[in-house]
């Protein structure tokens, strides 16, 4: 299943996010998506995990906690049009 983590913290890197993931899981991937330009995080991730039922835990227990001084946002990812 592919994850959408969202209002991270600018200073988050993608080895800090796995590391707090990989308690709920088998992680396959983690995209920190960055300013082409800039090089900095935008404040959001995509995450891909193979197991679904961990993955629908994840975004249960994760989505609206506090990580880093922010409120995430975790759902399930939806295509772009």
């Amino acid at each position: 299943m592919n994850i959408y983590i969202g209002n991270l913290n600018y200073r988050v890197r993608e080895s800090d996010l796995q590391q707090i993931l990989e308690e709920y899981g088998t992680i396959d991937s983690v995209k920190l998506v960055l300013d082409r330009e800039t090089r900095r995080s935008k404040g959001f991730a995509f995450v891909e995990m193979p197991n679904d039922a961990e993955a629908k835990n994840l975004i249960k227990e994760l989505d609206g906690a506090e990580y880093e001084g922010r409120q995430m946002v975790v759902r399930e990812a939806t295509p772009r049009n």
